[in-house]
């Protein structure tokens, strides 16, 4: 015996209520789904920290290494972003930060929360050669918080060998404080307690290096930072870091769509317009927010009637757009997605900018077609 009408719908609609809570599933942040759970108390104390325990420990495969160039690096690190530095464990301190350099990286086991290896700078169990792990404790508690600095040699013996080096361990420490110089570790943890106002002041600092204003303005788009968005808005009118200060927006939250919207549809760079429109598409998927998608779309219905060859096309900016209008589903998006996915299959055109086009109007309309995943 068939299904009833009502019963067809009641499953399709079953479906569709199974099919929304994976994908809000799915949606959580790599960060959220990796760290250590931190209570009110705790984000807190974070944001308030202000001194930091320094513990190093240095080994060489001869035994313990000098540990004072390593806490003199660290320290300056620290400084620079304005933090009270703690060398005596019995003096009063917010968090323990610490620091354990080897020459040959023993063997830690697998994370508690598992999942870390997919994470930017965190500890490779596949290396063995000379390596850092740094690490940080509050009220004597590991909040899985773990990055690994590694040199660009596996074994330091061999490496001192072709350098004419006798000590193999002090050279492996040696270029392991070389790159706690380089990392920036100090904006990792400032971005980590949630201490956006450092991050700011580094940020407007006319002597901070252009590089490291883009890392600053890279972990503010990872951010829920609101109070960001003065500041982000004022560094706009910086032409050398639009981009960056565009994608770190994202961070501000809804409070700056409307900012990007008018980035969007009256910026005359077009990679300007891209990233706007990436960004617009990040914070739709991550609010729901209906402002952000309606614009990408009027751009997509706007040169519809225009595409006739390849040579119509803004690949870059009309690829970027199309990506973000799947961040979101808005009834209006559907029929000039439709309509450009025809459009695009019909251009015979090879090269990797139309395959790119076609890969994400195909994703966008899967993502549209709620019936087609259900069906």
């Amino acid at each position: 015996m068939g299904n009833s009408p009502c019963q067809t719908t009641g499953a399709k609609k079953s479906r569709i209520f199974v099919f929304l809570f994976l994908l809000l599933c799915l949606n959580v942040s790599s960060s959220e789904a990796r760290r250590v759970h931190l209570t009110p108390e705790q984000q807190t104390q974070l944001a308030n920290a202000d001194s930091i325990l320094i513990r190093v420990l240095a080994l060489t495969e001869k035994g313990p290494a000098d540990h004072l160039p390593f806490l003199k690096t660290i320290t300056s690190r620290l400084q620079e972003l304005n933090y009270a530095v703690i060398t005596d464990p019995a003096q009063p301190h917010d968090v323990e930060f610490k620091i354990k350099c080897e020459e040959r990286k023993t063997w830690t086991g697998t994370s508690s929360t598992g999942g870390d290896v997919d994470l930017p700078d965190a500890p490779d169990r596949l290396w063995k050669g000379p390596a850092c792990l740094l690490t940080y404790r509050l009220d004597h508690r590991d909040l899985d918080w773990k990055k690994e600095i590694r040199t660009s040699f596996p074994d330091a013996v061999q490496a001192a060998k072709e350098a004419k080096v006798a000590n193999a361990g002090d050279y492996a420490m040696m270029h392991l404080n070389q790159r706690l110089e380089e990392y920036d570790f100090p904006i990792l943890l400032s971005a980590e307690w949630g201490q956006v106002d450092r991050l700011l002041q580094l940020l407007d600092n006319p002597n901070t290096p252009k590089l490291r204003k883009v890392k600053i303005l890279s972990v503010l788009s990872e951010l829920n930072a609101e109070e960001a968005l003065p500041k982000l808005t004022q560094l706009l009118e910086t032409t050398d870091l639009q981009q960056e200060t565009i994608k770190a927006l994202a961070g501000a939250g809804i409070d700056s769509i409307p900012l990007l919207i008018d980035f969007f549809e009256n910026s005359t760079q077009p990679t300007i317009r891209s990233e706007a429109a990436k960004t617009l598409g990040n914070i739709a998927a991550k609010t729901g927010d209906p402002r952000t998608i309606p614009p990408l779309v009027n751009y997509v219905s706007t040169v519809l009637p225009q595409i006739k060859t390849s040579e119509d096309i803004d690949f870059p900016l009309l690829t970027e757009v199309v990506w973000a209008i799947g961040k979101s589903r808005w009834e209006g998006s559907f029929k000039p997605i439709g309509q450009l996915q025809e459009k695009v299959w019909l251009i015979f055109d090879n090269s990797k900018e139309m395959a790119d086009l076609r890969e994400a109007t195909s994703w966008t309309y899967k993502q549209l077609d709620l019936d087609g995943h259900v069906s």
